[in-house]
């Protein structure tokens, strides 16, 4: 079996409930529909019933799913006065989480994780990043012992055999933009997780750069060498090693001609890229020039799932993105 074939088939083995709140788009219905149909997931849709009923006219599988409109749902009054207690520091009050909640359905969502009533959500087909992850990062946060929340993509490369028969993962391509020594240390760290619980694979992780074991000189290469040197430092146990660049990481003449001696040069399939710029460029190239599927991006450090999409997404991708968030909320006990 294929990535998306393993991962649908782990969701499928111990099933989840995942929240896709962004009812008021079609490939969303599609989504729903199609991993009802598979039995990969129990989906929660936010929204109107008779509206929600109304899109998926044509998608019977979806009208299965579980619908709660925060205009009468039941427990709303604890949601909102967890959602004031959550953020009363910040200022929240009663009336504007009856607000937020009423009108949001983003962190509607997010607090129906937080409460339990659902196991991880999918969304941003029709927001951006920061609107899919800030209600996260409030409401939900960091994992205990993690520093850093980021982002991920799996990639699979057809006819590679680089990586993991052609599988990779790539971090940080969606969210920390310009990270320092010790934040990307922690991607480094969180990225080798995502790997292991996704790909069931051991992994091997390239800090990259544009410059190989001294190869060039620029602060931008000390970050990295100094994220190199944390990251070895927090996990002992994970095979690492920078800075490096990406032919030398892959590709193993160039690796170990340019980083003899290095246990991942030339075998890497966990890059982690210096900043958001070179990994959001790197995983949309792999992903058009080579056709690579491109899962994600996933979020990896969160107490519970919440992940993004991009909005060139098709329904087809949302799905894989719901097998994904079930694969991450098992790992969760």
């Amino acid at each position: 079996m294929n990535f998306l074939e393993t991962t649908k088939a782990r969701a499928k083995a111990s099933l989840k409930t995942i929240v896709l709140p962004e009812t008021n788009d079609l490939r969303t219905i599609e989504a729903a529909d199609k991993a009802i149909a598979e039995g990969i997931a129990n989906i929660v849709l936010v929204g109107n019933k008779d509206e929600i009923l109304a899109m998926a006219k044509d998608y019977p599988n979806a009208a299965k799913a579980t619908i709660i409109d925060p205009e009468n749902y039941d427990k709303f009054d604890d949601m909102v006065n967890l959602l004031v207690e959550l953020r009363k520091a910040k200022g929240m009050t009663e009336e504007m989480a009856v607000s937020i909640l009423k009108k949001d359905y983003l962190t509607f969502g997010v607090m129906l994780v937080k409460m339990e009533i659902a196991d991880g959500m999918v969304s941003g087909a029709c927001h951006a990043t920061a609107d899919v992850l800030r209600p996260a990062l409030q409401i939900i946060k960091a994992k205990p012992g993690v520093s850093t929340v980021s982002s991920f993509f799996v990639m699979v490369v057809p006819n590679c055999d680089l990586g993991e028969n052609g599988t990779f993962v790539f971090s940080d391509c969606g969210l920390s933009q310009n990270p320092t020594s010790e934040e990307l240390a922690a991607i480094a760290c969180s990225a080798a997780d995502s790997f292991k619980l996704l790909v069931q694979a051991e992994p091997k992780v390239a800090m990259l750069s544009h410059s190989t074991k001294g190869s060039a000189k620029h602060p931008d290469i000390d970050k990295v060498t100094a994220a190199t040197k944390l990251a070895k430092e927090l996990r002992p146990d994970i095979m690492l090693d920078g800075e490096l660049q990406a032919d030398a990481a892959m590709v193993p003449s160039v690796g170990s001609s340019k980083a003899p001696g290095s246990d991942v040069a030339g075998k890497a399939n966990v890059l982690v890229f210096p900043d958001l710029d070179a990994g959001n460029i790197g995983y949309k190239l792999v992903q058009r020039l080579a056709k690579a599927e491109a899962y994600g991006p996933a979020t990896q450090g969160l107490a519970k799932p919440v992940n993004d999409l991009s909005r060139g997404c098709s329904a087809d991708d949302i799905v894989g993105v719901i097998a994904i968030t079930c694969v991450q909320a098992q790992a969760n006990g």
